[in-house]
C-alpha cells in the first residue's frame, strides 16, 4: 500500500494518464508507476517513498546529425526566457528565487535532461512551472542564440583603438558554448569520450558530438535551432520524471494542465538504431592538444574498444558491468594488473570502463602516457589476459567479490554527486528513453537471482569474454596522439575563416553584426522585472539546521557513535592529527593517503589485500584535510581521515581489513610504490582543466592564513609539483626515501592520543562494533613507537607576506582567472552579509559580465565563512584581462547600494538552500563528526543562519564599504591559462603583470 497514493491503482485514467504498471521495488524502498499520456504519448515515471527532497525532471530524445552543438546551445538557450516568463534568465533567476538543492540541466550524446530537486512543496512546483514553460514555450529569441551559441563580433584592433574602421579591427568569435567546447576539447580525457564514440558508431548519431565542436558551431542557423525544438521538444518525446513524498496525481494534473492539454501525439523520429557491426576491428588515430613545453613522446593514449549489448537488455548490461569489475576495478584486478604492471604507461587510459548509456553499450580499456610505438604491444597484453580467463576460466572469488561491489553501491543511499532521486533516473534514464523498462534495471535482485542460476550451469564469464571481447570484430585500437601545434594551428585555421569572412562583407553585413552587439548589450545591460516568477519567501524557511547527535550509549571513550537509520550498511571513520609532522614531510601526506591502503601490508602483498577489500567492503580509503578551527584564533587544523564502509554481514571482516592496515602498513614494495606515483600523477594532471577555477583561488589565496598554505601545499598546483618533482628520475635510492618518509608519516599518526574514532549505522551493528574501537584504541597505545602527541594543531609554516599576483601557464585554449583577499569568519557579525554578498555579485553582476557579455561559461564570487577568505573567479574563460577590471568594477557596484531588499532576500534564499541542503543518514553522521574536530557547533551553525535571516539591505551596504575599498585591500591574483594568452595579458598589465610560471 502506497500511503502518498493510497486511491491509484493500474489501468487508472487520471487526468488524460493511464496507469499501465505499479511495481513495489524493495531495493529502493519505492513504489513505481510506469504511465503513459494517452493523447500525446507522453511517458511518465514516478518513484513514490517518504523522501522529503523530492525530483523533477523532463528528458528529450537529442539525437544531432552533426557536431554543431544543436542539442547543447538549444538546452542552453530554452532557458533564456519563456511564454509565460519573458524575462532573460528565468533559469538563473530561480536560483535566486528558491531553496532548490539542486538545479540544472544535462546535455548527453542522445538526450537532453532538465531535472531539480527541492524539500519545499510550494517551491517544487514554482519549479517545476518555471521548467516546464523553458522547454515546452521557449522565447529562443535570435539574441539568446547569439550570446548562449555563436555569434560573430567586429573589435578595435589594439593597435588602434581609437579607429572603427574595420580595416584597423579584426572580427572574433564569440558564445557561451563556443567558449565552453573551446576549453572542454583542451581535455584529453573529453577528446578521448568524442574520440570513441565517433569511431566506434560511425553510422549513428553517437559519431557527432553533441556538446559541439568549436570548428563547426558557427555553421549552426537559428532557424536550424528553431526547428531542432520543435521535432524534439514535442510531448510526444518528452520523458518526465517524479520523485518523492508528494502526491502523484497532483504532479499529473499539474503537467496536464500546464503542458500537455495543448498538444497531439506526433512521431518525432528520434529512435536511435543500432550501429551495423563490422565483420573486421579498425585502427584509428585520434589528435589531442599538448603544451609546447611539453615532451610529447609518451604522452600517447592506447586503448582497444568494443561494442557490445544493447541497453536494454538489463540481464547483459549486468554481467557486462560484473565484467568491468572483475577485469578493472582494483589494482589486482587482471587486465588492470596487467597492463599496469607492463610499465608502458602510467594510468588506465580515459574512457576505461564500461559504459552502459548508449543504445549500444561499450567497453574500453588502455593505457595513458605511452609511446607512440607500444600501441601493438597494449592490444596484445588485452588479448592475451582475455584469452587467458576464457581458457582458464574467472577464479570465482573475482565473481563474488564483483557481485558484492554492485550490491553494495546499489543498496547505499547517497547525494553523491547528485540528489538520491535523481541519481536513480540516471540510473535507468537511458535505458527507458531507448524503450527499456525501468523497473527491470532497479529491480536488481531479479537479475541477481539469474545471475546465480546461469552462473550454476558454468562458464558464464568465460562465455562472454568470448562473446563481447575475443570474437567480437566490432572494435576499435585507437590512439590518442598528442599534437604540441595543434592549438596553433586552430588558431590559424580560425583567423584565415575570419579573414576570408570579413573579405566577403558588404556594409549592410558590417552594420548588421554591430547593430546584434549593441542590441545584445542593452539586453544583457537592462534592469529587468523578474516579479512575473514565482519566489519563495524568508518565512517560507525553517529556521532550524540539520544536526545529528552523538549516542552515549555505546563507545564509552573509545569512539563517537552515532545510531543512523543507514539500511544496513555500517560507517567506520577516523580522524588523526597531523599538525606535529616535521615541515619537509607535509607534502607527502595526500600521496601517503592514496598509497596507504594500496600498498599492501607486513602479510599481505597489494593484490591480495585490493581483494580482500572489494570482497568485503564498499571501500576504504583515506584523504587529507586542512581546516580551520571555528574557535579562538582560527588556527589550522590538518588531519587525515580513514574511512570504511560495509554491509553489516561483513562488519567484523571491514575492521580486520582496518587492523592489519593500521598495525601493519608496508611500503616497502618499490615496484609498487613507483606505480602510484605515477598514477597518482596522471590523475593530478588531468584534473587541471576541469577543476581550474579552484585551482587559480587556491594559488591566489595560499599566502594569507597557515590553512590556505597548507591546503594550497596537500591540493593545489603546488602538490602537482612536489609529485613532479619526485617522479623526475626515479631512481631506487628515490624511491627508498619516500618509502621511509611514507613510514615515518604511519608512525606519526597511528598513535592512541591522536586517532580519533566514530561509527555510524544502527542499533546492533553499533553495539557489536564498540568493542573494535576500543581494542584498535588499546592496541595503538601498545604498539605506538612515537611518544603520543596531539595532531590536532597548526603546523609551523612560515608564511610569505608576498601578495601572490602569478599566472600560471598549462594547455588550454581558455583561462581560470581568480582574484582573493581576506576578510573575517563565521563567528564575526559581518559574516552572513559577505555571504549575501556573495551571492549579489555573482547574480547582479558577474553572471552578466563574465558570462553573458565576456562569453565565459561561469564567473563566481566565493565566501568562505571557514577562513574568510573572499574570491573571485572565472570558468572557461576567453578573457584575462577584461575579467579582472570586471572584478574591480564589481566592488564599486556592491558598495553603491544599487540592489534592492528584494535582492537581498533572494541571496538569503540562496544561502539557505545550502545550508539545509539534506544528506542521507551515513554522510550526514560523518560530516558531524568533522565538524566535532573542527570545533563548528550546532549553536554557532544555528546563530548564523538566524542572523542572515534577519539581514536587511543598510547592513549589507555597511559592510560592503568596509571590506570592498580596492586601494586598502590587499588582493592576491592568479590565472591559470595557456601562456600565449598570459604573455598577452601582460602587454596589457604592465603597472603591475603576472609573474609567470609553467604547471
Amino acid at each position: 500500500m502506497d500511503q502518498n497514493n493510497p486511491n491509484i491503482k493500474e489501468n487508472d485514467n487520471i487526468c488524460g494518464y493511464l496507469i499501465k504498471k505499479i511495481v513495489a521495488l524493495k531495493e529502493t524502498r519505492s513504489i513505481l508507476y510506469d504511465i503513459e499520456h494517452t493523447a500525446t504519448g507522453a511517458r511518465h515515471i514516478h518513484l513514490s517513498n517518504t523522501d522529503k527532497e523530492n525530483t523533477f525532471g523532463v528528458a528529450f530524445k537529442t539525437v544531432p546529425t552533426d557536431s554543431t552543438g544543436v542539442a547543447h546551445i538549444l538546452e542552453h538557450t530554452v532557458l533564456c526566457g519563456s511564454k509565460k516568463f519573458p524575462v532573460r534568465d528565468p533559469f538563473f533567476s530561480m536560483l535566486k528565487r528558491s531553496l532548490s538543492t539542486f538545479m540544472n540541466a544535462f546535455t548527453a550524446s542522445d538526450w537532453t535532461m532538465y531535472p531539480f530537486s527541492t524539500q519545499n512543496r510550494k517551491d517544487f512546483y514554482n519549479l517545476m512551472d518555471v521548467y516546464l514553460d523553458s522547454a515546452f514555450y521557449p522565447d529562443i529569441n535570435e539574441l539568446s542564440f547569439k550570446q548562449e551559441g555563436h555569434r560573430l563580433e567586429i573589435e578595435n584592433n589594439i593597435k588602434a583603438p581609437e579607429s572603427s574602421n574595420l580595416e584597423s579591427s579584426h572580427m572574433v568569435y564569440k558564445g557561451v558554448v563556443y567558449n565552453e567546447m573551446k576549453g572542454a576539447m583542451s581535455s584529453p580525457d573529453q577528446v578521448m569520450a568524442h574520440a570513441l564514440l565517433n569511431k566506434l558508431y560511425p553510422d549513428t548519431t553517437y559519431s557527432n558530438n553533441s556538446g559541439g565542436d568549436s570548428a563547426i558551431i558557427p555553421s549552426l542557423s537559428y532557424t536550424q535551432l528553431k526547428a531542432f525544438h520543435k521535432r524534439h521538444y514535442h510531448p510526444s518525446n518528452a520523458f518526465f520524471y517524479t520523485y518523492g513524498n508528494l502526491p502523484l496525481r497532483d504532479h499529473l494534473s499539474f503537467i496536464h494542465d500546464k503542458i500537455l492539454k495543448d498538444f497531439t501525439k506526433i512521431d518525432p523520429e528520434t529512435d536511435v538504431l543500432s550501429q551495423p557491426r563490422w565483420d573486421k576491428p579498425i585502427k584509428a588515430t585520434y589528435p589531442y592538444p599538448v603544451g609546447k613545453n611539453e615532451d610529447p613522446s609518451k604522452k600517447y593514449q592506447t586503448c582497444v574498444a568494443w561494442l557490445t549489448t544493447d541497453i536494454k537488455d538489463s540481464f547483459e548490461v549486468l554481467v557486462l558491468t560484473l565484467l568491468e569489475q572483475i577485469l578493472l576495478g582494483n589494482s589486482a584486478s587482471p587486465l588492470r594488473k596487467a597492463l599496469i604492471d607492463s610499465k608502458l604507461g602510467t594510468a588506465l587510459s580515459d574512457g576505461t570502463g564500461y559504459d552502459s548509456n548508449n543504445k549500444d553499450t561499450m567497453f574500453v580499456c588502455g593505457l595513458k602516457d605511452v609511446e607512440k610505438s607500444v600501441s601493438g604491444k597494449i592490444e596484445s597484453i588485452i588479448f592475451n589476459v582475455l584469452n587467458e580467463l576464457a581458457t582458464k576460466g574467472v577464479d570465482n572469488k573475482l565473481i563474488e567479490s564483483a557481485i558484492h561491489q554492485i550490491e553494495f553501491h546499489r543498496k547505499e543511499i547517497t547525494n553523491v554527486p547528485y540528489p538520491y532521486g535523481l541519481r536513480l533516473l540516471l540510473t535507468f534514464s537511458g535505458n527507458w528513453l531507448h524503450g527499456g523498462k525501468p523497473e527491470r534495471v532497479l529491480q536488481f535482485d531479479a537479475d541477481l537471482r539469474r545471475l546465480r542460476d546461469e552462473l550454476s550451469k558454468g562458464h558464464l564469464f568465460e562465455n562472454r569474454i568470448k562473446k563481447y571481447f575475443i570474437n567480437n570484430s566490432h572494435r576499435v585500437l585507437l590512439t590518442l596522439a598528442p599534437d604540441q601545434m595543434m592549438e596553433e594551428k586552430e588558431k590559424e585555421r580560425v583567423t584565415e575563416e575570419l579573414e576570408v569572412i570579413r573579405a566577403g562583407l558588404t556594409q549592410s553585413d558590417i552594420e548588421k553584426i554591430n547593430e546584434d552587439a549593441d542590441a545584445l548589450k542593452k539586453l544583457q545591460e537592462e534592469k529587468e522585472d523578474v516579479s512575473c516568477l514565482p519566489t519563495l519567501e524568508i518565512e517560507d524557511i525553517q529556521p532550524y539546521i540539520q544536526t545529528v547527535h552523538e549516542s552515549k550509549t555505546y563507545c564509552r571513550d573509545a569512539a563517537s557513535c552515532y545510531n543512523q537509520p543507514t539500511y544496513g550498511i555500517f560507517y567506520f571513520s577516523s580522524a588523526a592529527g597531523a599538525g606535529t609532522l616535521q615541515n619537509q614531510m607535509l607534502p607527502l601526506v595526500p600521496f601517503f593517503c592514496y598509497a596507504f591502503s594500496k600498498t599492501g601490508t607486513k602479510s599481505r602483498a597489494y593484490t591480495d589485500l585490493a581483494r580482500l577489500i572489494d570482497a568485503y567492503t564498499g571501500g576504504i580509503g583515506l584523504s587529507a584535510h586542512a581546516r580551520t578551527n571555528f574557535e579562538g584564533t582560527g588556527d589550522c587544523i590538518p588531519f587525515m581521515t580513514f574511512n570504511g564502509k560495509c554491509l553489516v554481514r561483513n562488519q567484523s571482516r571491514m575492521f580486520e581489513i582496518i587492523k592489519e592496515l593500521l598495525y601493519e602498513f608496508d611500503f616497502s614494495d618499490l615496484d609498487r610504490l613507483k606505480s602510484l606515483l605515477l598514477e597518482y600523477r596522471a590523475n593530478m594532471e588531468s584534473m587541471i582543466v576541469h577543476n581550474g577555477h579552484r585551482l587559480a583561488i587556491s594559488l591566489a589565496s595560499r599566502n594569507f592564513s597557515t590553512t590556505c598554505a597548507l591546503s594550497e601545499t596537500w591540493h593545489g598546483i603546488h602538490q602537482l609539483q612536489t609529485i613532479k618533482n619526485i617522479t623526475y628520475d626515479l631512481t631506487n635510492n628515490k624511491l627508498e626515501s619516500v618509502s621511509d618518509n611514507l613510514s615515518s608519516i604511519g608512525k606519526n599518526f597511528l598513535n592512541s592520543n591522536n586517532f580519533k574514532i566514530a561509527l555510524i549505522g544502527e542499533d546492533n551493528a553499533l553495539s557489536s562494533a564498540s568493542s573494535y574501537a576500543s581494542s584498535i584504541q588499546k592496541k595503538l597505545n601498545e604498539t605506538s613507537s612515537a611518544k603520543p602527541s596531539n595532531g590536532f594543531i597548526s603546523p609551523e609554516i612560515s608564511l610569505n607576506d608576498e601578495i601572490i599576483r602569478e599566472g600560471w601557464s598549462t594547455n588550454s585554449a581558455v583561462s581560470f582567472v581568480s582574484l582573493a583577499f581576506k576578510t573575517v569568519r563565521m563567528e564575526h557579525e559581518d559574516a552572513p552579509a559577505l555571504s549575501v554578498i556573495s551571492k549579489l555579485l555573482r547574480s547582479l553582476y558577474l553572471h552578466r559580465e563574465i558570462r553573458e557579455k565576456g562569453g565565459a561559461y561561469g564567473g563566481f564570487s566565493i565566501y568562505s565563512s571557514e577562513n574568510g577568505i573572499f574570491s573571485f573567479c572565472s570558468y572557461r574563460d576567453p578573457h584575462i584581462v577584461s575579467t579582472l577590471k570586471v572584478y574591480d568594477d564589481s566592488m564599486t557596484f556592491i558598495k553603491s547600494g544599487d540592489y534592492s531588499e528584494e535582492d537581498i532576500k533572494e541571496a538569503i534564499l540562496q544561502i539557505c538552500s545550502e545550508i539545509d541542503k539534506p544528506h542521507p543518514p551515513g554522510p550526514a553522521a560523518k560530516k558531524a563528526f568533522y565538524r566535532k574536530l573542527i570545533s563548528l557547533s550546532d549553536d554557532a551553525r544555528k546563530h548564523f543562519k538566524i542572523n542572515l535571516l534577519s539581514l536587511k539591505r543598510n547592513q549589507v551596504v555597511k559592510v560592503a564599504e568596509k571590506y570592498f575599498n580596492q586601494e586598502e585591500k590587499k588582493q592576491a591574483v592568479a590565472v591559470i591559462s595557456s601562456e600565449e594568452k598570459l604573455k598577452e595579458a601582460n602587454q596589457k598589465i604592465k603597472k603591475s603583470p603576472l609573474n609567470l610560471f609553467r604547471i
